[in-house]
């Protein structure tokens, strides 16, 4: 699961190729997901695109202000926060460039990548086999810990493993490994469709419609300030844990295939940082959510 840091020479030489990935990633057209220059802003500084949820606590949600140094919405008067719009300033500002931050929905984000629309994905995306099938990715910007939130009071609150959830019904959020992997490992589960957000997939547990949803465990410490009748139960490290790959677990930033002056000079980016800078970043973002007022 550690992260290989990049050789030197990849570091030394992300400002020169800084200087010209986003003539060739571009700032897509939003309306027609066409390719065109780089945005400018004051000083012709070029703007990198940047795509995700905007609605993924504590990766990354909506809010009204800038309050903590929340990033306008393209095409909104709201603004975006999170972890991952954390990580999309400290890669502009080390490259130099300026962002722009764009909301789409979840199955919309690989497409907007692959249609140049956006120069990048930075959304909690684990990085699967399946996806890198259709974008590159960078070295892994965070680790997930997979967990499963359950009701308190609830039949299956003191279970020891996942094995003790035999029979639930469950769901998680769409096209996601929680609920593509994870959820069959459940004996005998009672699946029900995915949620298309993981905010609705919070309501479906919250709402009775299911006995449990499995999350990564950011998602999972994020929801129980929202639904503090939720208890989070993590079997990580033990024999009863969900059977997980890195490629479960590694979240990676998503790049239009052969984009390797922009997938390089992040790389130097994030080869300065540790695993510690990531989860003290996202202790950070889940300390300011909104919900955590």
């Amino acid at each position: 699961m550690k992260k290989t840091i990049r050789k030197i020479v990849s570091t030394l030489m992300a400002a020169t190729l800084a200087a010209s990935f986003l003539t060739a990633c571009g700032g897509g057209n939003a309306a027609t997901g066409t390719s065109a220059a780089a945005g400018k802003e004051a000083g012709d500084k070029k703007v990198l695109k940047v795509a995700m949820e905007c609605s993924y606590a504590p990766y990354n949600w909506t809010q009204p202000t800038d309050a903590n140094g929340a990033v306008p919405i393209s095409g909104s008067s709201d603004y975006a926060y999170g972890y991952d719009v954390m990580m999309a300033k400290k890669i502009a500002d080390e490259l130099g460039y300026g962002l722009e931050i764009v909301k789409l929905d979840w199955d919309s984000l690989v497409p907007a990548v692959q249609s140049g629309k956006v120069d990048c994905v930075i959304a909690g995306q684990s990085v699967t086999a399946e996806r890198m099938q259709s974008v590159d990715f960078t070295d892994p910007y965070y680790y997930a810990t997979i967990v499963t939130l359950v009701k308190t009071g609830g039949k299956y609150e003191n279970a020891k493993s996942v094995a003790d959830f035999s029979g639930a019904t469950c769901t998680s959020q769409l096209n996601t490994i929680w609920y593509d992997n994870c959820l069959p490992q459940v004996p005998d589960a009672d699946i029900q469709p995915a949620q298309e957000s993981a905010p609705a997939m919070l309501v479906s547990l919250s709402s009775g419609r299911c006995d449990l949803v499995v999350t990564d465990k950011p998602t999972g410490q994020a929801a129980l300030v929202a639904y503090p009748d939720f208890k989070l139960l993590d079997f990580t490290g033990t024999e009863g844990g969900f059977k997980v790959s890195d490629e479960d677990i590694n979240i990676g930033i998503s790049l239009k295939k052969g984009n390797t002056e922009l997938k390089d000079a992040m790389n130097g980016v994030l080869a300065k940082m540790s695993k510690d800078d990531f989860d003290q970043m996202m202790e950070e973002a889940i300390s300011v959510q909104p919900l955590s007022k």
